[in-house]
């Protein structure tokens, strides 16, 4: 099973389980588990290939989605469901291939349908760094500033250089083959009738308007809310608005 980590304790309501995006891991949701743990028992996981859960050879939405199922079953009946990016893909396909699992589905800014970008240039600019050849995570930004620019974006793929292993905490190779299905999105029959919202940054093209009709065929119920000023980072960026958007969305 992918590794889980708890916050906050158990109470009537169902728990709720957070799934990262790519590159990512359940460390960045840390401060958002802490504001909603105070409710109810919170999940994070990192994700198959992420972090300290096990290196699979695919990165799939149907083996995601059933790494979640059993996350879930492992903790209960069902489970509310937030996933942000590539987690909220997995979180989406999870809610139409096991619809008894998911009470209500929260999506921060994506949308399902496929995307014509790749993150191939971030792995490439990953495995240019040899992680054994830095003492610190200064010296590591330094190098990777010769391949990405931005300095946020740097510091996010930071998080996942473990100096002390020597290694890097993402399974490069098989994201990069799988890249098209992370990317992409499959043909679900179907769609999930429990209460649904996405969560678009209002500075993010994420979720368009183009995306709405496929978004409602396959999720009749859902509401869409836009956090002013945010990215596509929005619970990082924002913070306190998104947590309360999420725990309105919850109690309601």
């Amino acid at each position: 099973m992918i590794k889980t980590y708890l916050t906050g304790r158990k109470t009537d309501a169902p728990p709720l389980l957070i799934a990262h995006g790519l590159f990512g891991s359940a460390r960045n949701w840390r401060a958002i588990a802490g504001r909603l743990g105070s409710e109810r028992e919170v999940i994070t996981v990192d994700m198959r290939n992420h972090g300290e859960s096990p290196r699979a050879g695919s990165q799939g939405y149907e083996e995601m989605a059933g790494d979640l199922a059993e996350v879930i079953a492992a903790h209960g009946a069902c489970a509310d469901v937030l996933g942000h990016s590539m987690g909220g893909k997995a979180a989406m396909a999870l809610a139409l291939t096991r619809p008894e699992k998911v009470r209500k589905l929260i999506v921060a800014d994506i949308s399902p349908v496929p995307y014509p970008h790749s993150h191939d240039g971030l792995i490439e600019a990953m495995r240019a760094l040899d992680p054994s050849a830095f003492a610190t995570r200064a010296e590591a930004d330094a190098a990777l500033a010769r391949h990405v620019e931005d300095p946020a974006i740097r510091a996010f793929l930071l998080q996942s250089l473990d100096l002390k292993g020597r290694r890097w905490k993402i399974n490069l190779d098989v994201l990069a083959r799988e890249m098209g299905r992370i990317t992409g999105w499959p043909d679900f029959h179907g769609a999930y009738e429990g209460p649904t919202l996405f969560i678009a940054g209002g500075n993010s093209d994420y979720i368009r308007p183009e995306h709405r009709a496929a978004t409602k065929a396959q999720f009749p119920n859902a509401r869409f809310v836009k956090i002013p000023g945010a990215g596509h980072w929005l619970h990082a960026e924002k913070p306190e608005a998104f947590s309360e958007t999420v725990r309105t969305f919850l109690n309601a």
